[in-house]
């Protein structure tokens, strides 16, 4: 195996073990050491590859959120999303969610990056549904707050019974309540 392989599958261990710790025990408790001990390897070589806990958080809440190119029709939109949201969730392929959003209420550079992903994902996904109306924000505001809601309660805090829930009685009634978000009238 080449060096820059190596050292490609090394980053991407110690990433992956991140990852987990920061999704778990949070960025105040998880630790250099334990995050080199998941990924087997010395905890000077987690320095190495990212050179400080707050870039290795960095890179470990990097989002690629692809929020689905939504319908024009409000229903349609508020299904494609909710389903797109819950796959990925459900699929696993939440480590950097998982880590943000546990990081969000207590470090201000997540909170900081969650506004940053509703400036540049969401908003312009519910203007491509809205385009002309004036509470863009506003549905938009409210369609996050309706995923954070299942995300925290589902995924990170196990509150039951929306733990347990069919996920498919779940995409149906979140995808109702965001489709009431999308087109409730609001004032002016």
């Amino acid at each position: 195996m080449a060096f820059t392989e190596r050292s490609a599958r090394t980053r991407a261990e110690i990433l992956a073990a991140a990852q987990r710790a920061f999704a778990a025990e949070g960025y105040e408790r998880a630790t250099i050491r334990s995050i080199a001990a998941d990924a087997g390897i010395d905890p000077s070589m987690v320095i190495r590859y990212f050179g400080s806990k707050a870039a290795l958080y960095t890179a470990a809440s990097t989002i690629d959120l692809a929020v689905p190119v939504l319908a024009d029709d409000p229903e349609d939109a508020a299904a494609s999303y909710v389903r797109a949201m819950l796959d990925r969730w459900e699929g696993g392929r939440n480590a950097a969610e998982a880590v943000l959003l546990r990081a969000a209420p207590t470090r201000p550079d997540a909170a900081a990056r969650v506004q940053e992903i509703f400036d540049q994902e969401i908003v312009p996904a519910v203007r491509a549904v809205r385009p002309d109306d004036p509470h863009v924000r506003e549905r938009a505001a409210l369609l996050l707050s309706q995923s954070l809601g299942v995300v925290y309660c589902r995924y990170l805090l196990g509150i039951e019974p929306l733990a347990s829930m069919d996920v498919d009685t779940l995409a149906t009634l979140v995808a109702d309540a965001v489709a009431g978000h999308l087109t409730a009238a609001l004032p002016d």
